[in-house]
């Protein structure tokens, strides 16, 4: 089952000061959960230590585990963790479909095969035509999706999600995160979510507020949105 659990996680300083935990969790599949805080609480470093990029000036303790397995343990590229972060990422000197198959899984052989599973996500997306498009040429909303469909087309088994509704405005914001949405809920992919607006939080959606490093406590209980 693709249940994202975080055991008893503590951050420290580099100094031996204490920034956040202990904290545990779970994230059912096609749920999001929502960390919520002011800057330097902690929520990016929660990311980072996920996708096996933890921080030297912090030291982390804590389990991960997600489909039965002790994640924290094994190496960036077996964790099966998308990330999708506030800036798209994409690769400028490769096409919108190379950018696609830079992520697609190797079970996927042979040109045409690939070509055909790149064409078919960027057809549900509503990018009919878009493979041999140059990323310089889309619209934000239209590089948000792509950088999006990146991260699905990986097949991860959890989604993490650093503020990327942010630099959308208001219209493309509100398109943006009914389609990240409706792909997390129809894929049944646990996500971490972390945003200062509490507009990007699902209708329902798990909330946890996280304080400011110098609060006696650092974290509050959990709440849901809607």
């Amino acid at each position: 089952m693709r249940t994202l659990s975080i055991k008893h996680l503590k951050l420290t300083k580099a100094d031996g000061t204490p920034l956040l935990g202990p904290l545990s969790f779970d994230i059912e599949p096609g749920q999001v959960m929502t960390l919520m805080g002011v800057s330097g609480v902690g929520k990016s470093t929660v990311l980072n230590w996920l996708i096996g990029a933890p921080q030297p000036m912090f030291t982390v303790e804590g389990k991960a585990w997600l489909c039965d397995q002790q994640v924290d343990l094994l190496p960036t590229e077996q964790r099966r963790i998308g990330i999708l972060f506030q800036d798209d990422l994409l690769f400028p000197h490769f096409t919108v479909g190379d950018n696609l198959a830079y992520a697609l899984p190797a079970e996927i052989k042979g040109r045409l095969a690939r070509r055909q599973s790149i064409e078919e996500s960027l057809n549900n997306a509503g990018l009919s035509g878009f493979y041999d498009r140059d990323p310089a040429t889309l619209s934000g909303g239209q590089r948000a999706r792509v950088s999006l469909l990146r991260a699905l087309i990986a097949e991860p088994h959890a989604l993490l999600m650093d503020e990327p509704f942010s630099k959308l405005d208001s219209t493309l914001r509100q398109q943006f995160r009914r389609f990240v949405y409706e792909r997390i809920s129809e894929r049944k992919i646990p996500t971490l979510l972390v945003t200062h607006d509490a507009e990007d939080i699902p209708e329902g959606g798990r909330v946890l507020e996280l304080h400011a490093p110098e609060s006696t406590h650092n974290c509050e209980g959990l709440s849901n949105a809607g």
